[in-house]
Formats: C-alpha cells, sequence, structure tokens
C-alpha cells in the first residue's frame, strides 16, 4: 500500500525550496513513479491556450496536446472531477497515448478557483487504482495546490 501521506510531506518539502510550477511538478512526477507499484506513467497536463499541453511527465512519450472535454484527461479537466478508470478501453473516446495502458486516474488541479492542469496516472494491469488511490492523489494535488505558483 502506498504511503500517500510520506509522498505528500516529500512533496511540501520541494515545495519549500521552489513553488515554481516547472521543478514542482518535474519532483511530483519522480515521485509518483518511483513510488507506485505497477504504473507506465505519471505526470501533468497544463492548460495553455486553451488546451492541455504535456508538462513533467515520467514514463514513456506522450501526446502534446489533449482538448477539454476530450479522453479521460480532458474529462476530468472539463468536469472538474477525479476520474478513476478501471479500463479505459470502455471510456468514450479514450486518447490511447499508450496502448500498453489498461487503466487511468486522473486528478484535477486548480489555480485561482479553476482547474488548470491534471495529475495523470496510467497503468497496464485492469481496475488498477482504487478508492484509496483517489483519496491519496487527491490530498496529493491539494498540496500541489497549495504550493505552487503557476505562471500561466
Amino acid at each position: 500500500m502506498t504511503d500517500y501521506t510520506l509522498l505528500t510531506a516529500q512533496l511540501r518539502a520541494f515545495a519549500e525550496e521552489d513553488g515554481w510550477y516547472l521543478p514542482l511538478l518535474s519532483n511530483a512526477s519522480a515521485l509518483l513513479w518511483e513510488a507506485l507499484p505497477s504504473i507506465n506513467w505519471a505526470g501533468f497536463y497544463v492548460l495553455k491556450g486553451g488546451r492541455l499541453t504535456l508538462g513533467p511527465f515520467q514514463g514513456k512519450t506522450a501526446c502534446i496536446h489533449i482538448a477539454p472535454g476530450k479522453g479521460v484527461c480532458g474529462t476530468a479537466l472539463a468536469k472538474d472531477e477525479t476520474l478513476l478508470v478501471p479500463n479505459v478501453h470502455e471510456f468514450p473516446g479514450h486518447i490511447a497515448c499508450d496502448s500498453a495502458s489498461n487503466s487511468e486516474i486522473v486528478v484535477p488541479l486548480h489555480a485561482g478557483g479553476k482547474a488548470v492542469a491534471v495529475l495523470d496516472i496510467d497503468s497496464p494491469l485492469l481496475n488498477r487504482f482504487d478508492e484509496a488511490d483517489r483519496a491519496g492523489l487527491e490530498a496529493f494535488a491539494k498540496a500541489i495546490e497549495e504550493t505552487i505558483q503557476f505562471d500561466l
């Protein structure tokens, strides 16, 4: 079981040194990559010019742009809610950046009261993410929101 409390504390320690979004999201994706078993992608998409644009991540190359409302990431942003998808192949409009991905969780990040980015984690396993992951990643995302300095 992943210790999300420890991950969140580590993230806050990085933010004490520099809260600018680029190094903070870079280290956040590395923390998740190292701590979460059975994942094949962990990273961020940041809203820029009206669409989600690839940000810091760990894993294989990824889609560069995603429109709001498209795929799991764009839908999570548009609905402004966490999406836990047990089988991405059953998600209408899923965007397959990596054909090895089978499940996904996406958590919106906020600045100025609106969703401005998403945390995206993929797994090659079906049903990889559960409610404990949702709660832990939402707390992790909240720590990002409380410490990050977006220059959007």
